[in-house]
């Protein structure tokens, strides 16, 4: 039996470097009054020079209701990962970089697996239109 492999941040963070995210859609739903998503927001930050290509936006869900509503987010910070317009990943995050990262490896890669949630899907439409 192959032993099992582990993939260590040090090399999630050099091979970003030669992925392509060019098309990936990284979007932070917070909210301005969130500790944690303050805390989080120079990370996510400095992730967007780490991962060339990709776009990076954060929605504050109070200031820009109207625009992510249906969607209610109860737990921050909640990030939506897509390719072009087509949700790959939505759900909380705890504000750690290695999973980010392993999420966006993830989300980029050709045989990515799609949301089911539709609302999620649609927001995704609107921020990839925007």
């Amino acid at each position: 039996m192959p032993e099992p492999t582990t993939t260590s941040a040090t090399a999630l963070t050099a091979s970003a470097g030669t992925t392509d995210f060019s098309g990936l859609l990284v979007a932070c739903l917070c909210a301005q009054w969130c500790g944690t998503c303050t805390e989080y927001r120079p990370l996510f930050a400095a992730l967007q020079t780490e991962f060339a290509g990709a776009r990076f936006v954060w929605v504050d869900v109070e200031d820009e209701a109207d625009f992510v509503d249906p969607i209610e987010v109860e737990n921050f910070p909640t990030l939506l990962i897509a390719h072009g317009a087509d949700a790959r990943f939505f759900g909380t995050v705890t504000p750690h970089l290695d999973t980010l990262r392993r999420l966006l490896h993830a989300s980029s890669e050709a045989g990515a697996r799609s949301v089911a949630d539709a609302e999620a899907q649609a927001l995704a439409q609107r921020l990839e239109a925007r």
